[in-house]
């Protein structure tokens, strides 16, 4: 019976590592799909943001993406919202800065200090 045993646990030993084998596959399947879809994404941003800024408003982006890549985004998707509903066409670096000026002053950066109060 020892015998029976023992084939029988290589037996479920070997389904377990298949199955495994073939869940790691899967996800990396979709790991895969997920960052292609992510490039190209990516890709359609950069086009749509080739189209809106002038090359030095698009340095200017660069820059910024450097220094602060959420607060990049953020203004990326703003101009992307803003030329896909009609509302700009193209900008030239002046108007990204005055843009950028008017974002800046709109915002509210509140800072929490050591002891717990709220800070402007």
């Amino acid at each position: 019976m020892s015998e029976l045993e023992d084939i029988r646990q290589r037996r479920v030993r070997e389904i377990r590592e298949l199955s495994m084998r073939k869940m790691r596959e899967q996800q990396d399947q979709v790991l895969s799909e997920q960052m292609q879809q992510a490039q190209e994404l990516e890709a359609q941003v950069k086009q749509i943001i080739r189209q809106i800024l002038s090359p030095e408003a698009q340095s200017r982006l660069t820059n910024i993406r450097l220094a602060r890549p959420e607060f990049a985004r953020q203004i990326e998707i703003l101009l992307i919202q803003l030329y896909q509903s009609g509302r700009l066409k193209a900008m030239s670096d002046a108007q990204f800065k005055a843009l950028l000026a008017k974002i800046s002053s709109t915002r509210r950066d509140t800072k929490i200090d050591v002891r717990g109060r709220e800070m402007e």
